[in-house]
């Protein structure tokens, strides 16, 4: 029973709030990785129902979005790019295919000599999928923020308040 997208975004924006809060984000700053998940969310979504794309397409889409909002965003604010990029994905982590892997690898070793090969086939293309999509997320998020600045070499030299390098003066 498909969830209605409302609902999902919903619920992607908790993801990314319980995963900043639990990880002392400041509470000033939750509302960006929060709404830029809620718009990263539902773009994948959009990719995989309306485009028909795969699962991994749809969350290298959606981190390629991200990458590219965030980048100017933590520079411009001075925190760190990688807990604003990855709190903003953090719904995207295919939980699902890791559970259902390790319950083919667990099913396999209780059921033993028994055991169908179908389920180890199962448990690998799952183990694939999650793997597929982590890396489709790791490149998305990572490849807009190098090529901003290797592009946009002075664009660390737009920040009002100093170099985007020196982090240690920074207040959060």
């Amino acid at each position: 029973l498909p969830v209605p997208l409302g609902y999902d975004v919903i619920a992607a924006g908790v993801a990314v709030a319980a995963y900043g809060t639990f990880f002392a984000m400041s509470w000033r700053m939750l509302p960006i990785p929060i709404l830029i998940g809620m718009l990263a969310h539902a773009s994948r979504w959009a990719i995989i129902s309306m485009a028909g794309a795969s699962v991994e397409t749809g969350a290298l889409v959606a981190c390629l979005l991200v990458g590219t909002i965030i980048t100017p965003i933590a520079d411009r604010l001075r925190l760190p790019f990688a807990a604003f990029a990855f709190a903003s994905v953090v719904s995207l982590i295919p939980g699902v295919f890791l559970f259902r892997m390790a319950g083919g690898f667990v099913g396999l070793i209780a059921l033993g000599g028994k055991a169908s090969p179908d389920l180890l086939v199962s448990a690998i293309e799952d183990g694939a999928t999650a793997l597929l999509i982590v890396l489709a997320m790791t490149f998305g998020l990572i490849l807009p923020k190098m090529c901003i600045e290797h592009f946009y070499p002075g664009f660390a030299k737009l920040n009002p308040r100093g170099s985007s390098g020196d982090r240690s003066a920074r207040k959060v």
